[in-house]
């Protein structure tokens, strides 16, 4: 879910084009006709793409919005690069598509990787490791010519404007923004920026983690990937780990983070947290509930 691109205070936005499975057999036909005759089966719908599984290994994944056509092109670039570095799962792309008849847009053909993400399957307590090491393998330098997001690991100062209309909207309807999260924001916001910029996902909330059987196993949604402060990924920890434990362990377990930066990663987990609230509340429980733990987890801590 890429929340940065909607307007404060909107729900779910609505598809720019109707995409079936109809919609999805033409471009096959058109442009991979060896996986043409492959069962077609609708999956998921989000904020910005639609998800069909095509056969028992594969999935197509098509913006069903403007914005997030170039997000596609960003995976279709970066992610066949990314993918043998790291230690989990990651749908790079093994088809591409382009525009075709009444379709606009790029897409794609990736595995398809069958799990259940971490908001509905929580990781167990010993994943915090799990996590840290998808952290130092993904947080290193990137290309010169690797995308910056102007949303996702920018200094936070410049997105406290959005965090607090995001907040005045929230008044009305929780109490969850109390003076105890904005404390930890306030403290993140004087935190120096003392990490050089690494490659980050961007969008690392529980719907974009998978799990088995208690095992963090893959990470999805890579429209976000970009280059900037690796802070914005490490709000991952209280997002996905339920357990106060894990949560230090995954902290212990990278050593190469700084002081300054766990304190800025506790801003992001505010941020978010306010984001996926107030998207939420709109019109998604599952966002809803994310928040709030994310939120509940920051107070119990570290």
């Amino acid at each position: 879910m890429t929340t940065a691109h909607q307007r404060p205070f909107d729900g779910t936005p609505a598809a720019e084009i109707e995409i079936g499975a109809d919609l999805v057999r033409g471009l096959l036909v058109a442009q991979h006709p060896d996986l043409a005759g492959l069962p077609i089966t609708p999956v998921a719908s989000g904020w910005d793409n639609a998800i069909f599984r095509l056969g028992d290994d594969l999935a197509v994944r098509l913006p069903r919005r403007q914005v997030a056509a170039k997000l596609v092109l960003h995976e279709q670039r970066w992610l066949p690069f990314l993918k043998d570095r790291l230690p989990l799962a990651i749908p790079a792309p093994v088809r591409v598509g382009v525009p075709w008849g009444d379709y606009p847009w790029p897409w794609s053909v990736t595995p398809w990787i069958d799990s259940e993400t971490a908001d509905l399957s929580p990781p167990d307590g010993e994943q915090g490791e799990v996590l840290a090491a998808f952290f130092e393998a993904l947080h290193k330098p990137a290309p010169k010519d690797a995308p910056r997001n102007p949303y996702r690991g920018v200094p936070l100062a410049e997105r406290v404007q959005m965090f607090e209309a995001r907040a005045a909207n929230l008044a009305a309807k929780t109490d969850l923004i109390d003076d105890r999260v904005r404390a930890i924001w306030t403290d993140a916001l004087a935190a120096p920026n003392d990490a050089a910029p690494t490659w980050i996902h961007g969008d690392l909330h529980p719907r974009n983690v998978l799990v088995v059987d208690g095992r963090i196993t893959a990470v999805i949604d890579w429209g976000d990937v970009a280059q900037g402060d690796r802070a914005s990924d490490l709000s991952a920890i209280w997002m996905l780990l339920p357990g106060r434990e894990a949560r230090e362990r995954a902290i212990a377990a990278c050593p190469f983070v700084s002081a300054a930066t766990w304190r800025r990663a506790r801003g992001w987990a505010v941020l978010y947290g306010v984001m996926l609230l107030d998207a939420g509340l709109m019109d998604d429980p599952r966002m809803t509930a994310i928040a709030e733990a994310t939120l509940a987890r920051l107070i119990d801590g570290p």
